[in-house]
């Protein structure tokens, strides 16, 4: 098992930042079509993708403008199964901006460059949402990613 780790420098406060990464609306702004959040420690994670793959986990650890944890794994895909890995966002201030710092727990081996991939195509994506900008048509790196 391997640990990603990818930064991204966000034009806007962690406030701001932490609404994008619990609440569901703004959520699928920047990934997925469609999320449904329960954001407290338990509550359901669920995004479903545009390719048709599903994310699902829990929240495990919530700190308002600082920190989001959930478990995350794909539904109809056995080698990362819901919950099976964990997603650990930290929200740093610099300023007037945030550096997000994520950290993608316990992922497989043969999986780790596909989710790297997909977690550095995402936060651009929420560093323009987050702006107040549109990040335009999600068109994800491959088929596979979520």
């Amino acid at each position: 098992m391997n640990d990603i780790v990818v930064e991204q420098r966000i034009a806007a406060p962690p406030a701001t930042v932490y609404a994008y990464l619990t609440d569901p609306k703004l959520w699928q702004r920047w990934q997925g079509v469609r999320a449904m959040l329960d954001p407290r420690v338990g509550g359901i994670f669920s995004i479903l993708m545009g390719n048709g793959l599903n994310a699902r986990g829990t929240f495990v650890e919530l700190v308002p403008d600082r920190r989001v944890v959930f478990t995350w794994g794909w539904v109809d895909r056995e080698e990362i199964p819901p919950g099976s890995t964990t997603v650990e966002i930290d929200l740093r201030p610099d300023g007037a901006e945030t550096v997000i710092v994520l950290t993608h727990r316990s992922m497989p081996v043969a999986e780790v460059e596909l989710h790297r991939l997909g977690w550095e195509h995402y936060l651009p994506r929420l560093a323009t949402a987050a702006t107040g900008a549109d990040p335009g048509e999600d068109r994800q790196p491959s088929p596979a990613l979520g």
